[in-house]
């Protein structure tokens, strides 16, 4: 005798940074029946969890492939630099690309942010993660600049952080494969965006709400002549409803 089946779940991947909680409290309140599983992945394999399936959506890093992929955005994140607590740019509410000239700024192998131009002095090797180049931070060899929900992600009580406003920034988006928009994926979709339980987005109503609704429609349309038709029972007077009484020609005296 064969076990059976394991009950369906929505999977959801998100990736380090992102906090997928609220939504999915949400959609548990909504699909009882229904549980969503979280997938925690990298920001480099987040793309091939979601073409490989093991995923039916994602909570990601921008850019994906548009060819494959559809986005929807939703916000962007504030790059900070993480430094020691008595670092020189801590004396600043912010800072600029400029002030890390002559730091050494570490660009791990994992780093999410679209750099044009490295900024500071580089380091010799490349860290093979962010928490690895965060732990180099702490030890005073160099500074990190990350997206901020990173550096809080990889808090430390002697490291701090002040934003960077001219650093590239980097968005995050829930995607997933265009051809694989299942109902399920448009029920998160919908959690995400805000939409309310009752909101169906232009889904077939079943059966039953049809014929109700046709029913209290066609009432009020059998109620109310329409438009340029005269109401059954003559003309009326003064709009009360009563019939208007035909009389006799008076005679021209």
């Amino acid at each position: 005798m064969t076990g059976s089946a394991a009950p369906p779940t929505f999977r959801l991947a998100y990736v380090p940074g992102t906090t997928p909680g609220k939504w999915v409290r949400t959609w548990d309140e909504r699909r009882p029946d229904l549980p969503l599983a979280l997938v925690a992945v990298s920001a480099a394999e987040a793309s091939d969890v979601l073409r490989d399936g093991r995923a039916d959506a994602g909570i990601v890093r921008l850019p994906v492939d548009r060819t494959y992929f559809s986005a929807i955005p939703l916000y962007t994140e504030t790059s900070v630099v993480v430094v020691p607590k008595d670092h020189l740019v801590t004396a600043a509410e912010e800072v600029v690309v400029a002030d890390l000239a002559d730091d050494v700024v570490f660009h791990p192998l994992d780093d999410v942010l679209d750099w044009t131009e490295l900024p500071g002095q580089p380091a010799i090797e490349r860290p093979a993660t962010t928490e690895d180049a965060i732990e180099l931070v702490a030890a005073g060899v160099g500074v990190l600049v990350v997206p901020q929900s990173l550096a809080r992600l990889h808090h430390r009580k002697d490291l701090t952080f002040r934003p960077v406003v001219d650093a590239p920034q980097s968005s995050v988006a829930l995607s997933w494969p265009e051809e694989a928009t299942t109902d399920l994926v448009d029920d998160f979709i919908g959690i995400v965006r805000g939409r309310t339980v009752n909101s169906t987005r232009g889904r077939t109503k079943p059966e039953s709400e049809a014929k109700d609704k046709r029913r209290d429609d066609g009432g009020a349309a059998r109620r109310k002549p329409p438009p340029g038709k005269k109401p059954a029972g003559g003309r009326t007077r003064g709009g009360s409803g009563t019939p208007a009484r035909r009389g006799r020609p008076r005679r021209k005296s």
